[in-house]
């Protein structure tokens, strides 16, 4: 069987010792220095100023909005557009948060969002959070531009997208923050993880608040002093005082040290992915079945997964069936259209023209693309895309 996922982590036998060793060795494995050190390492590698790590990439985008809230950049009623496409924890803060969700179609060749489609809908939204889709990217930067243009907040969920990059620029750097997440069926793991990047101080600092409690121990001694000083609070009573509204939304040190020792294979993970992606799409270049997906005007394309998009109904049947009965492990294209979805029905009762999101939902899967598929693997999967 060809799973979605091979394996915990990249070089998992190797990764698994030294975490053995770190384990034993080490005194406190709640949040600490390991992962301060991934933080830091992360922040880097992504060209971002700051990097907040937390317990998986749904809190990644919980966090965000609240600390958008928090700091007064967003507020109760705000209209928040997204990507309709997407996963359900990319909404569903904006619901719990007291935000109007918007759903924004997609374009069929890139399975994203592009300027042409978001410039309709632009003047309702107070800020628009764009899921970047299984590696793919529309004209992004022009959609920055718009969102700057129209004062709105632009924010990308990048947690399917590591690694890919437009225009000279990694995606998940266009937004005001991005978010990123480590689950174990992503591009790097650390089991369970996210983490938001931004180059906004205000916003980092605030995104710390919020991850743990609401208190201020996480800060830079400048800026807890500052809170202190505010509320004229002493050293004994700043242990447990909350300044903001926050959750637990911390990750242990376990998974930084996973995280960190994960980094140094990014470069040879998408490299990998991407040169998987383009053996696999000779195939579905030749097939009049399956939709192109464009991929040629980015710098680097990659996905943990291949989204097929059949032509008609009856051709996504055919090939849905062709690869389950070849015991290849495959799923909806994200969760589809997310509007169809029974919770967003519940708390959303407004029902959005969604023509390119409904078709993908109707006539697409993805199957695995990760960078322990072997060269024997690939053909075999090559030869189930064949009209």
């Amino acid at each position: 069987m060809i799973k979605l996922v091979k394996h915990s982590f990249h070089n998992e036998a190797d990764t698994k010792r030294r975490l053995i060793d770190f384990i034993v060795k080490a005194d406190t494995l709640s949040m600490g220095e390991e992962t301060r050190t991934f933080e830091q390492l992360f922040a880097k590698k992504q060209g971002r100023s700051f990097a907040v790590f937390v317990n998986s990439g749904s809190s990644a985008n919980f966090i965000l909005l609240q600390a958008l809230l928090n700091i007064g950049r967003l507020k109760r009623g705000d209209r928040i557009g997204f990507s309709a496409l997407t996963w359900s924890t990319n909404v569903m803060p904006i619901i719990q948060l007291g935000m109007v969700p918007v759903a924004i179609d997609c374009e069929l060749d890139t399975l994203n969002v592009s300027s042409k489609i978001l410039q309709t809908r632009i003047k309702d939204l107070n800020a628009f959070f764009l899921t970047n889709v299984l590696g793919l990217a529309s004209d992004i930067g022009n959609i920055r531009t718009l969102c700057e243009e129209g004062g709105v907040i632009f924010l990308e969920d990048n947690c399917e997208s590591l690694g890919s990059m437009i225009d000279g620029k990694l995606l998940g750097n266009f937004g005001v923050a991005s978010t990123f997440s480590f689950f174990v069926g992503h591009h790097i793991s650390t089991i369970e993880g996210g983490m938001v990047c931004t180059d906004d101080e205000e916003l980092y600092n605030m995104l710390l608040i919020a991850r743990a409690h609401g208190w201020s121990r996480n800060l830079s001694p400048q800026k807890q002093k500052e809170l202190q000083d505010k509320y004229k609070i002493d050293d004994f009573y700043a242990r447990y005082t909350f300044y903001d509204v926050g959750n637990n939304m911390r990750p242990t040190d376990i998974q930084g040290f996973i995280g960190t020792t994960q980094l140094d294979y990014w470069n040879s993970i998408v490299k990998k992915r991407e040169e998987n992606f383009n053996f696999l799409n000779k195939s579905i270049l030749a097939n009049g079945n399956i939709q192109v997906l464009r991929t040629k005007h980015m710098d680097i394309f990659s996905n943990f997964a291949v989204p097929i998009v059949c032509i008609t109904d009856k051709i996504f049947k055919m090939y849905k069936k062709r690869f389950e009965d070849n015991d290849v492990e495959t799923r909806p294209i994200i969760a589809g259209n997310i509007t169809r979805q029974p919770f967003y029905k519940k708390y959303v009762h407004k029902e959005e023209k969604l023509e390119n999101t409904d078709f993908i939902n109707q006539h697409g899967f993805y199957f695995g693309n990760n960078p322990d598929l072997t060269e024997k693997e690939l053909v075999f999967l090559s030869h189930l895309l064949v009209a």
